[in-house]
């Protein structure tokens, strides 16, 4: 599904929109150039889920942790993954098998740990269409030979 948007209040009610409809255990790989708007669709989802607090990119923690919503939020931004050995130290499995939503920020870039079925969410700009616009494409993927268990 492609959606969209003409401003970041529609690129958050549209996260908003796609939070209703997650279950624990559910992983969500985001792509998109910097500047994109990973951050404001995901503050959209954490509103969707009930998180009050005030969610930013965890660039220099690489994951932050919400519990206040009606699931366990874990928001990853893995832009400054140099090894995928690296997400193993943090316990990625924990978070991606786990009861809770997990999102990954630049998830292109540690292909090979996402699970086998995953929420596939893509944000562009086309500056033709206006500085604010966003197509957002929204794909729910399966690959093989990745990890195991029921995703959204």
């Amino acid at each position: 599904m492609v959606y969209e948007t003409f401003s970041a209040e529609e690129t958050a009610r549209l996260g908003r929109k796609i939070a209703e409809q997650i279950q624990p255990g559910s992983v969500c790989a985001l792509s998109g150039d910097l500047g994109v708007g990973k951050t404001v669709f995901t503050q959209g989802i954490a509103q969707g889920l009930g998180i009050e607090e005030s969610v930013c990119s965890p660039t220099f923690t690489i994951l932050q942790e919400y519990e206040e919503g009606r699931m366990p939020f874990y928001h990853f931004d893995v832009y400054r993954i140099a090894d995928p050995e690296e997400m193993m130290e943090i316990g990625y499995e924990d978070y991606f098998y786990g009861d809770g939503f997990t999102i990954v920020e630049w998830a292109d870039l540690i292909p090979e740990l996402l699970p086998e079925r995953y929420l596939k969410i893509k944000i562009e700009k086309d500056p033709e269409k206006g500085f604010d616009y966003r197509r957002i494409t929204v794909e729910d993927k399966v690959q093989s030979g990745a990890g195991d268990g029921e995703r959204l």
